[in-house]
């Protein structure tokens, strides 16, 4: 096999310092992982002229964490300057519609909850509160006149004034019991027990002495049990648009939450009057609806679409309809579907097209669609690297399409950069990490395709140590993502970074298994009724083919590890091949049911495996690891954040159990403060200690040594 060839999609541009000799580059420790500067979404204003994103600066000192809005200009005819220098960080950045203004909403000085504050970039100064809710506000939207601002706030249950919600509050921590108590799920997500509070739409305006008005106070919607926004790892988010002449707001909300254990929760379209009142359903059917926006010419209104069926999984689709409509509107697909999943999305200032993201073979590549329907196209042709968070700007400057997004690679953490709309190529606009990034001693990802027993194409990255030498002999190191609906992507990871965890000299091996994302949806909806076999037996598969490829790789020294859904492949290679000499399993799955019983998220589980155990369809007992607990023979080191609701802490310990029952080798590691992700400074470094430890003590010294 010919050795892949490396091209960066923006080769036109020189992304680092010149090259330092290898003798001056180290290798990478977990301070070049945990350490480089973190860049968020850009939010590009509407004259596209300028970008304001926030730099977080880590630490490993709680506290001691530092993040800012920064401004830089398309054209990059100047550095980026600070905006705000702050101990709390600022989100939900909005530009106003000329362009002079941005708000945000930030927790300052003197603020219980966060509130909405407006900073004004052409006179300058500091940024003004414009909100004082007792329950906070966050995402701010700007009017499109710029004379008022839409926010949202968690609300308790009948309070239809912000003193309402001091008193609900108040009587709540004067409770003299401490309970949680629920009449219907869900109960919990990801790391937090969820209340009775909801989240509401409110409209201020921005002359002095105004008030906020609860859009959807005495609403029936809102009385509803089933009523919420989407559930998210950052809080609930009703998504929602000013509709063009500034009179309404469209939304995304649920009303059958409450169906969360035996069915679809989906959220649907509504229309609200910016002056309140009750809500207008705008999309009829069972499908999920999410992130409405509206063309530049205000004639069209646009979604996120994602068909709800018999399928576990299924591809987001870009959907449209004529604005304004007469009652219900009638979605048609524009974009997305089979082939592509869309991810952010926005019109171009004529209204006749849409770049959206989505998911292809590792990246996350730049798509063009005409507005009217037809196929999309991917805009040049990305071969390292991957795109984040776009953004269009809705007017041209010179009559120039201003697009910027984040853009990284494996071994170049995110920049902002500005996207050339006919080449896809890239102009950097930040530097923040680029120094850092090369002085350490990596190579970027290689890639590879096989083909597996069942006939399907599979993907593969694959990290190469520090130091390679291809005339060397090297442990291979199988790293599972986790997901399943999830691939591996070109991009710099601080959880799971494979250069960090091939430091000590191995070849790690990345594999998208049946399940994975970013290769077409039947792809993806494959796993279905086959959880863990199929999935497995593609990563043992892959790694066979990498054997055979490379003669670097040592067969006699094999090992594995992943977290999430890749712990709950690695549970089940534990427990069905002794190939690999030792495992590492994160946050993974030991018993389909009591996984289901546990965790925060039940219903697709069961519907992907064909019903709910007492049916007792075979799949709840061929593919869960307990039952084959008398197979188990490998060394294996457990991991589980003790605040973890999505894999709870329950399945590491039954795994923990059946290993030492086994007598077979173990070491656990239990997190108190982590939850579904070790996120913590120190508690991460301990982490990439320990798996390089474990994986040191079985595989002997874990240098490479000469054949």
């Amino acid at each position: 096999m010919k050795p892949m060839r490396t091209i960066h999609m923006l080769a036109c541009v020189t992304w680092l310092t010149t090259p330092l000799a290898a003798q001056q580059r180290h290798t990478i420790t977990h301070e070049d992982v945990f350490l480089m500067k973190r860049i968020s979404a850009p939010a590009i204003s509407p004259d596209g002229r300028w970008i304001v994103f926030s730099v977080t600066e880590p630490s490993y000192t709680e506290g001691e964490q530092v993040s800012d809005l920064w401004v830089v200009p398309t054209d990059g005819s100047a550095e980026p300057r600070r905006l705000t220098n702050t101990k709390g960080g600022e989100g939900g950045v909005d530009w106003s519609p000329d362009s002079r203004r941005i708000a945000f909403s930030a927790r300052r000085e003197g603020d219980d909850q966060s509130q909405v504050y407006v900073l004004d970039l052409s006179s300058g100064g500091e940024a003004q509160r414009i909100t004082n809710l007792s329950t906070g506000a966050s995402s701010p939207l700007w009017r499109p006149d710029g004379k008022a601002m839409l926010f949202s706030s968690m609300i308790y249950p009948g309070a239809a004034s912000d003193s309402a919600n001091r008193a609900a509050a108040a009587e709540r921590r004067a409770r003299k019991y401490n309970a949680r108590v629920y009449d219907a799920s869900p109960i919990r997500l990801w790391d937090h027990w969820l209340d009775d509070r909801r989240p509401h739409l409110f409209v201020q305006s921005l002359e002095s002495g105004s008030q906020p008005r609860d859009l959807l106070a005495g609403s029936q919607l809102i009385q509803g049990a089933g009523f919420g926004g989407q559930l998210g790892t950052s809080g609930e988010d009703l998504a929602a648009a000013w509709t063009p002449d500034g009179s309404a707001i469209v939304f995304a909300a649920t009303t059958n939450r409450t169906d969360w254990t035996h069915g679809d929760v989906v959220q649907v379209l509504w229309r609200v009057s910016a002056s309140g009142g009750e809500p207008q359903r705008l999309t009829q059917g069972k499908d999920d609806y999410d992130a409405p926006q509206f063309s530049p010419d205000g004639k069209t209104l646009y979604a996120i679409m994602t068909p709800t069926n018999e399928h576990t999984f299924n591809n987001r689709r870009l959907v449209a309809s004529a604005w304004p409509p007469s009652g219900s509107v009638a979605m048609r697909v524009v974009t997305g579907g089979p082939d592509h999943s869309v991810g952010t999305y926005t019109a171009t200032p004529d209204s006749r097209a849409l770049f959206f993201l989505a998911e292809a073979g590792g990246h996350q590549r730049l798509f063009r669609a005409p507005a009217a329907g037809g196929k999309e196209q991917e805009v040049g042709m990305m071969t390292s690297g991957t795109f984040g968070s776009l953004q269009v700007a809705s007017a041209t400057t010179g009559g120039a399409l201003k697009i910027a997004a984040v853009w990284e690679s494996a071994t170049n953490p995110p920049e902002i950069v500005r996207i050339d709309p006919a080449t896809g190529r890239g102009t950097p606009l930040t530097k923040f990490n680029t120094e850092r990034a090369a002085k350490i001693d990596w190579q970027p990802l290689r890639e590879f395709w096989f083909t597996s027993s069942r006939g399907t194409r599979i993907h593969s990255f694959y990290a190469l140590p520090p130091g390679f030498d291809s005339t060397r002999s090297y442990p291979l190191f199988v790293l599972i993502h986790g997901g399943a609906a999830n691939m591996w992507t070109d991009n710099f990871g601080l959880r799971w970074n494979p250069h960090l965890l091939g430091a000590p000299g191995y070849v790690v091996l990345m594999t998208d298994y049946t399940g994975s994302t970013g290769y077409g949806e039947k792809f993806s909806q494959d796993i279905q009724f086959d959880p863990l076999e199929g999935p497995a037996n593609d990563l043992n598969e892959a790694a066979d083919s990498a054997l055979k490829r490379f003669r670097f790789l040592d067969a006699s020294r094999q090992i594995a590890g992943g977290a999430s859904y890749g712990g709950h492949l690695t549970n089940w290679l534990a427990v069905t091949t002794t190939r690999y000499r030792a495992l590492v399993s994160h946050a993974g799955e030991w018993d389909l049911e009591t996984q289901w019983a546990t965790s925060d998220f039940n219903y697709d589980r069961e519907r992907n495996v064909g019903g709910p155990p007492w049916e007792d369809h075979p799949v709840w007992r061929t593919q869960s690891p307990m039952r084959r607990a008398a197979s188990l023979h490998t060394p294996v080191l457990v991991s589980v954040g003790e605040r973890d609701f999505r894999v709870p802490m329950n399945n590491a310990l039954e795994f923990w159990t059946a290993l030492q029952r086994q007598q077979i080798p173990s070491r656990l590691i239990i997190w108190p403060e982590e939850n579904h992700w070790i996120l913590r400074g120190e508690n991460s470094r301990f982490f990439y200690e320990e798996v390089a430890a474990w994986f040191a003590r079985w595989l002997g010294a874990p240098a490479a040594t000469g054949q």
